[in-house]
């Protein structure tokens, strides 16, 4: 069972919250808290493996509440779930040691994959902060882009056929397993196809294989893998037999 802290001001996110996960089973809510001094105070009685953490709280902010649990219980993964989708939120939460952040207007079953996630130790970005994460990425690195566009597209060389397909869709902002169905791969294939790529290019971590994706031209700015689809894996060799 994965242990989780629930926070949130709101009574009515939390119970929602709370139902979800107990639904979906293999969770087990150890407690709720309204703001990040309650947060604090819990999660180091509690020990929770994963903190759903609000970020705009009273007394304290998810922000310090999550740097505070963090410095006393790095064990614990905080999993950011806010309404707000801003820099100073991500950058903030992110600097604060948070595992990942989604926005709340996101499907109920991508919730319940993300604590799974962070519960295993795996980083999470909800789309739209991906997007923002990567654009600002973009535009802070555009002129030095520019100057050194040769030196950009040599990794590509480095990194197979499969490799530039499967660190495309990262940088579309896929999962494990959702590269895995799209490319009818094996996650387990997914996982070293990954971490291959990011080996050759001196990545640590899928926000910067996101990056790199964008800055090789694998993704375009819409977010759509621009690297050549797979073969279809049960081709037919005479889909017309009768014209």
């Amino acid at each position: 069972m994965i242990r989780v802290l629930v926070v949130d001001d709101q009574a009515l996110v939390r119970a929602g919250v709370t139902l979800l996960l107990r639904t979906a089973g293999g969770f087990d809510i150890v407690g709720e808290a309204g703001d990040g001094h309650e947060a604090v105070r819990l999660a180091e009685r509690l020990r929770p493996d994963v903190v759903l953490m609000d970020l705009r709280m009273p007394r304290m902010d998810g922000i310090e509440a999550t740097r505070r649990i963090l410095d006393h219980h790095p064990a614990s993964r905080v999993l950011v779930l806010t309404t707000f989708a801003d820099d100073a939120n991500i950058y903030g939460a992110l600097g604060a040691g948070a595992i990942g952040y989604l926005v709340k207007d996101g499907a109920p079953e991508d919730l319940v994959d993300a604590v799974l996630r962070a519960a295993r130790g795996e980083p999470l970005l909800a789309p739209p902060v991906l997007a923002r994460i990567v654009g600002r990425a973009l535009a802070a690195h555009d002129r030095e882009a520019r100057r050194e566009t040769d030196d950009l597209r040599s990794p590509r060389r480095l990194l197979s056929g499969r490799e530039r397909e499967v660190l495309a869709l990262v940088g579309a902002g896929l999962s494990n397993g959702e590269i895995a169905a799209r490319l009818h791969l094996g996650i387990t294939t997914v996982k070293t196809h990954v971490s291959a790529a990011m080996e050759k290019l001196n990545l640590r971590n899928r926000v910067q294989a996101a990056v790199v994706a964008h800055r090789l031209g694998l993704v375009d700015h819409n977010f759509n893998p621009i690297a050549p689809a797979p073969p279809n894996p049960n081709p037919n060799p005479n889909p017309n037999p009768n014209p």
